[in-house]
């Protein structure tokens, strides 16, 4: 009884929340990017994958969703605010921060040596079958190789490598593993997408699934495609990761959160970026 009561007020509560929202497709619109090497297209729509094809037939990169200026400033990398902290990732892939004198660079060259591996990000590490982020491999240099203390999963400095990182791919069609040593990693990250927390009883697909399009108050819900993070999030007036935005979501819904990069969020991470499937890498994009 007091089950059926908690999921009619979660009920009560997501539909005041989308009283008097109204219907917003996607814009219609194409993404080319005037960088230092020329223009650069970006694939932000594509067919669904197959392991999504009986919930939707296109995918979306949230680019889609956001207001005209805020598509704008992706447009020109001058006018991406997020660009500022991928240059601050280069110092710190150049500065010999290490315990002896190590630097990123000495050990990788440049960062161009990454090219393509955020498009295969999160997957599973041949040598320990764990399930790695980005944010892993970067730990694993910082402290193994280096020798300094561990870097705060969402802190400054892992999101300035991240951004470096991500924009090595930019352009790169992301083609996540979802099946061998992937698989139970990837099942385990859909279970948490449609398990419903908080006292909303909301789950990941309640917003991005069921009322993608929808305008929330003054938001836009999009997809929750992962392709364009890290982001420059003008509303924290700086860069969030994934792994940030999914502790932000699981508190939306007034529950007790998962750390950013446990093993929840990472599986949930692997989970979303597969649907993704067929974007296109945005290096490091802008969102409301």
């Amino acid at each position: 009884m007091r089950r059926t009561i908690t999921t009619q007020l979660a009920a009560t509560a997501l539909g005041l929340i989308l009283a008097g929202a109204a219907w917003a497709d996607p814009v219609e619109d194409t993404l080319v990017i005037d960088t230092d090497d020329g223009e650069l297209e970006i694939v932000t729509t594509a067919p669904a994958p197959d392991h999504l094809k009986d919930v939707m037939d296109t995918i979306w990169s949230g680019w889609h969703y956001r207001e005209d200026e805020t598509r704008d400033l992706q447009r020109d990398d001058f006018d991406n605010p997020a660009m500022v902290f991928a240059d601050r990732g280069l110092d710190r892939w150049n500065a010999e921060i290490g315990a002896n004198g190590e630097s990123c660079a000495s050990c990788h060259q440049g960062p161009e040596t990454f090219k393509g591996l955020r498009a295969v990000m999160p997957r599973v590490d041949e040598k320990t079958g764990k399930l790695m982020i980005m944010e892993d491999y970067i730990q694993s240099c910082v402290t193994e190789r280096m020798g300094l203390e561990p870097w705060k999963v969402t802190g400054d400095e892992m999101k300035d490598m991240l951004a470096l990182i991500s924009m090595q791919s930019r352009g790169e069609i992301v083609n996540v593993a979802i099946d061998g040593p992937a698989q139970p990693f990837w099942e385990k990250g859909k279970e948490l997408y449609y398990t419903r927390f908080g006292q909303l009883e909301m789950a990941c697909a309640n917003c991005h699934e069921d009322n993608q399009g929808m305008m929330i108050r003054a938001d836009h819900l999009s997809q929750g495609q992962i392709n364009g993070f890290p982001t420059y999030r003008l509303k924290d007036a700086g860069m969030v990761s994934a792994q940030q935005r999914f502790v932000g979501c699981v508190r939306d819904t007034r529950a007790e959160t998962f750390a950013a990069g446990s093993d929840e969020f990472k599986a949930i991470e692997l989970y979303v970026a597969s649907r993704g499937n067929g974007l296109a890498v945005e290096g490091v994009s802008v969102r409301h």
